[in-house]
């Protein structure tokens, strides 16, 4: 008996040993859904008007995305598959309904390798609800790339610096029908990152973007987001602060002043627009409660009508998001 009971025991420890030695492959499934309610405050809902920006562009009740995505990490390499539903989704993914679809491989501890479709690195603000603070998007979000198909390899140079390499479609293009390639950059220090996009098809052409923030406080945050693009000498350009106090551990109050433009070569007097949003945060359990006031206003264009279906030079809404996340 005593024989068996140690025979048992050396088994149980084997088997420890082994599982400790052989990492168990970690599968994960993760995702949002959110829906939302939008009303003019400066012309009538039915005017068919909406902010010059992506996604919640519709009065009323509307659905914003559902999106479910399931990764596979093994000891050094996984792959993600982001799937997206509903009117948000459908306008970012350009098809496919795939928000993200990639694998990657661990070089190494200080390297990463990976292929596939994956959201873009540049720009302050996320394609999902859930990663930005205002449900509402900016005008430098919404001109930029979305996402990319390509290869890119991102190296961690030290605690501080990181730098990421890329070869890609040009933007936002799952079949590359251009024939041609774009080269994508982005330099990293301690939260601060300067990015570059370029393509020889003009499709986009060449940007280049600074995404930042800082934390002036335990409870305030200073995000920061500024780009310049051009193709054919022309394009566009602006800036974008993002300061957010935290109140409590349920709720926070951000705001979004964003300045943006237009450049055309020998052109001048082009229309430019300033958008001020402000936006609540408040969460319950992984539910994300948002009510928003925006207001945009343009310095020489009138492209919105009034509650008198004039033309105008500003819009305003009220936005009430729910985003629910698992």
């Amino acid at each position: 008996m005593k024989k068996i009971f140690t025979l048992s025991m050396f088994l149980a420890a084997f088997s420890l040993f082994a599982q400790e030695e052989a990492p168990a492959k970690k599968v994960s499934i993760s995702g949002t859904v959110d829906a939302y309610y939008q009303t003019m405050l400066t012309a009538p809902d039915n005017s068919g008007q909406s902010f010059g920006t992506s996604f919640a562009d519709e009065t009323g009740f509307a659905l914003g995305m559902a999106n479910i995505i399931a990764s596979y990490e093994g000891e050094k390499t996984g792959v993600v598959a982001d799937v997206v539903f509903g009117p948000r989704g459908d306008a970012a993914v350009g098809g496919y309904n795939l928000n993200q679809l990639y694998a990657y491989w661990n070089v190494s501890e200080s390297t990463t390798l990976t292929m596939g479709r994956f959201n873009t690195y540049l720009g302050y603000e996320v394609i999902s609800p859930v990663g930005n603070f205002n449900y509402s998007t900016s005008y430098l979000f919404s001109n930029g790339p979305f996402s990319h198909v390509g290869i890119k390899a991102d190296f961690a140079l030290s605690d501080d610096f990181s730098l990421m390499l890329a070869v890609m479609n040009p933007t936002d293009v799952n079949n590359n029908m251009t024939g041609g390639y774009a080269l994508g950059a982005q330099l990293g220090f301690s939260g601060q990152f300067l990015n570059f996009y370029y393509d020889n098809k003009e499709v986009l052409g060449f940007e280049i973007d600074y995404t930042g923030g800082f934390d002036l406080s335990d409870s305030f945050f200073l995000g920061i987001n500024g780009a310049y693009q051009t193709m054919d000498d022309a394009g566009f350009y602006g800036a974008a602060l993002y300061p957010q106090l935290k109140t409590s551990d349920d709720f926070s109050i951000g705001l979004r002043g964003e300045y943006f433009g237009y450049h055309v070569k020998d052109a001048s007097n082009l229309p430019s627009v300033f958008a001020a949003t402000l936006t609540g945060s408040y969460t319950v359990e992984n539910l994300i409660i948002k009510p928003e006031i925006r207001l945009d206003s343009w310095s020489n264009d009138e492209p919105y009508l009034d509650s008198d279906l004039a033309p105008t030079k500003s819009l305003a809404a009220f936005t009430l998001a729910a985003i629910y996340s698992f």
